[in-house]
Order: structure tokens, then sequence, then C-alpha cells
């Protein structure tokens, strides 16, 4: 695999003039604030981020950023959570936060007439936290559901078995939900400290994008949040290294589909290779245009559904390719998603190809940033990881600036990057099979078996 994305080269990019419409300033206690003018619909969004999420995490507190942050719009000093959403509902609006891996955000919108009382809400709710002890229950309650329905849903089972096996005990081995044993224990002095480390103004940023004025809206920001202290001495211990298990894993369940995935490590968004590395999935699975869908759906008939995820990583990304099939044609779609993989290491990748999926990233790209909402958290999520908010306009380049190198010999993937599939929905004459002396090795129904050697 990294030999093929060898031979993608993405040109460095160099950095573009900064669009007028938007602009970013750092207010004195060192919180940055992007502000994205938009004149064109009279609504108005914030997205406030701070650099925490499930990639600081340990075992221990895996998921703490997400119950944190959810129990935070659950209740200030001044308002109950009930309150806390008439408000925003007032104002022709409303307010969400979430935990993810990079980092964990408080976002808002309203109509653009009462953007001021949007940003106070926001300051309200990252500044004044009550986190009462019954409203820490009811969001525990509501994670741990939702952790429950993703182990129960076989696609999730699936992703989360095989990150677990390609990260070992690095933070991104988990979903940002956290793990069950964690949540179950994080208490309210938990959270009150989480909250201390990680709501200071140097690791937070304010993005605003919509009917606004740039002057206004920086203006109202050093008032609302000039009490949002700089870091303290907490800092944050670097990851354990990913360590890919290599194996292969069979999740026996009772399900209408089997799903197949196969992955691998690869650069970070911060590594110049990372755009050829995404072009490289966009080829395997971009659309009905990916070679996945090609040879598995259409000539083969192999698959319901089928693609590639490369997500925005700054520590080591993956390339996890998937597909949903029958049970009976596991085995066959199984041969069928490890051949695309090894025919893409081994054959070059074409013009045709290389310009399909680049047309189609940047294409997806533009659609997801459409409007004020992921407009707002783009910028706030990309300057608070560290790149920089116009780095969508440099990625962008970046991919434009890849090239196919026919010269370049197709290596065996690198000693570190190994290949895993994860299989649930067996058939019931399979799951009957894996009974007495076939279920050796077979741990709460997981079976562990030694990946193929790779050729």
């Amino acid at each position: 695999m990294l030999a093929s994305l060898a031979a993608l080269v993405a040109a460095a990019g160099t950095a573009v003039a900064q669009p007028p419409s938007v602009t970013r300033h750092v207010l004195p206690n060192g919180m940055a604030v992007v502000v994205r003018e938009n004149p064109v619909a009279p609504v108005v969004t914030a997205s406030l981020q701070v650099r925490a999420g499930s990639r600081f995490e340990t075992a221990e507190t895996a998921g703490i950023t997400n119950f944190l942050v959810r129990t935070m719009i659950r209740g200030t000093a001044r308002r109950s959570g009930t309150q806390v959403a008439e408000t925003a509902e007032d104002i022709g609006g409303s307010l969400d936060a979430s935990g993810e891996v990079e980092s964990a955000e408080i976002r808002g919108e309203a109509l653009a007439r009462h953007w001021e009382e949007l940003l106070g809400l926001i300051a309200e709710v990252a500044l004044e936290p009550s986190l009462r002890g019954e409203e820490i229950e009811r969001e525990r309650r509501l994670v741990l559901s939702q952790i429950k329905t993703r182990a129960e849903t076989p696609f999730s089972l699936s992703l989360d078995t095989l990150l677990r096996e390609l990260y070992g005990s690095h933070p991104y081995a988990w979903h940002s939900l956290g793990l069950k044993s964690a949540v179950e224990r994080l208490g309210r002095a938990q959270l009150a400290a989480h909250y201390r480390a990680v709501f200071r103004a140097d690791r937070a940023v304010l993005a605003v994008s919509g009917q606004v004025s740039r002057e206004r809206v920086v203006r109202a920001a050093e008032r609302l949040f000039t009490k949002l202290p700089r870091s303290g001495a907490h800092e944050v211990g670097a990851a354990p290294p990913a360590a890919p298990s290599g194996e292969r894993r069979v999740l026996e369940r009772p399900a209408q589909q089997a799903q197949i995935l196969a992955g691998y490590l690869g650069p970070g968004l911060n590594d110049p290779a990372y755009p050829a590395f995404r072009v490289l999935g966009a080829v395997l699975g971009a659309g009905t245009a990916g070679r996945l869908f090609a040879e598995l759906r259409e000539k083969r008939g192999l698959a319901y559904s089928l693609g590639a995820l490369t997500p925005f990583r700054t520590g080591p990304s993956f390339l996890v390719t998937y597909l949903g099939t029958a049970p009976e044609n596991s085995a066959a779609a199984e041969a069928g998603l490890l051949a695309e993989l090894e025919k893409l290491r081994r054959a070059p990748v074409s013009d045709e190809e290389l310009a399909r999926a680049k047309a189609y990233l940047l294409g997806s790209f533009a659609l997801d940033r459409r409007t004020n909402a992921r407009q707002a958290w783009h910028l706030a999520f990309f300057e608070v990881i560290g790149v920089g908010w116009d780095f969508p306009e440099r990625y962008a380049r970046a991919l434009e600036a890849v090239t196919t190198q026919r010269s370049v010999r197709h290596d065996r993937p690198h000693r570190g990057e190994r290949r895993r599939v994860s299989l649930s929905g067996l058939a019931r004459h399979e799951r009957r099979s894996a009974h007495g002396e076939g279920r050796r090795g077979v741990r709460d129904g997981v079976r562990r078996d030694p990946m193929p050697a790779q050729r």
C-alpha cells in the first residue's frame, strides 16, 4: 500500500491569499476567533472548539470529553438544561455539543439578528457549567445506551473491532463515545477536573459564519470570553505508538448481512503524502466510479454496500475498505476485496482513475462546506488542531497536485502496515460449524486467525 502511495506524488502546497470574507483574530487571553462574513442568508452559526477529545484520553478516561461537553449543555449556574434549550429556540436556533477524536465542540445557530445572544449563550455554557449530579447521571445513561447500540450494530461493531486491532493501545483505537467501563466510573470530580484542564483560552477557537460583522464579533467575543483562563501546568502526554496486530478477526453474530472490512495505517494530515493517501482511498471507494463498486458490485454482484474511509487525523490515519454482503457470499467477497487491494499495490493508477478520484474528493469536500454550520465547524476544527483555518484551501491545492509516476516500482507494503479483516453476521450453518473442536481460538465470540502471508 505504501508503495502505491509512493506512486502518487503530492507536490507541496503553497500558502494562498486569505479570502476577504474570513479573518482571524487572537484575543488578549490567547483565544482565537475566526469570522466568515456571509451576507447571503439571515442566519448565523457559531462553533466553539477546544483541543481535547478521545485522541488525548486513556483507557481509564475514554469518553470523558464527550461526556463532559454533553453534560455542560444540560445546565449552567444561571439556567437549567431546559432553559438553555428554550433560550436557543427563542432566538430561532438550537444548541448542541459533542466530543470527537481531535476536538470537542459547543455549537449553536440562530437568526442573524440574534447573533450576540447566541454567542452569549455559548459563553455561558463554556464558562459556567453547573455539572449537576442528576444531569450527569442522565447523560451517563444516554452515553451508555449509545455505546450499547454501537456494539449491537453490525457495521459499527466491525469497524470498532478493526480499529482496535489496527491501533492497539493508541487512543485512536476507540470511538469518541468512549469505553463502557470508563463511562460507568467517571464521576463529577473527574468531569470537573477535565473541564478545568481543557477549557483554556489558548487551546480554544471560536468560529462564526453568517450574516455578521467581523469587528463586532471580535469585540463581543473579547467581552464574553475574557474570563476563560490560559492553560496551566496540565499537559497531555504523548500517545503510545499504533501497533497493528496483523491478524484476521471473525465476529460471529446473528445478522442479515456479513460485514467485511480491511484496514491499513497511513500518514496523518500534516504528512506531505496525506493527499495522495486520500486519492488512493478514492480510487478504491469513490462511489460508483471506484474499483470496488465496479468489480465487486457491478461485475460480480457480491456487495450490497461498499466504500472506503479515510479520516482527518493529526496522528496516523487509516484507510478502511468495507462491504456488506449476503452471509453465503462472505468468503468470495472477502477474497475479492483482498484481491482489489493487492491489485492496487501491484498495478499503477491510470490517469483517468486519478482524475476521477481527485474530482470526487474535491467535489465531496466542497459540498460538505456549503452551509454556515459546516463552514464554522471546518474553520474551528482546522484552526484548533494546529493546521490553520485555511487548511481546506491548501488541502484542495495539494489534491490537485497529486500525479502518477508509472516508473515507480510497486514494492510490498511496509513492515508496520498490516491488513485486518472483520466479519459479522455469519450464516447460521457457519455459526454451528464453529462449535466443538473447530471453536479453538474463539474468545467472546471472536475467532482469531493469523493473516495470510503477504505476497
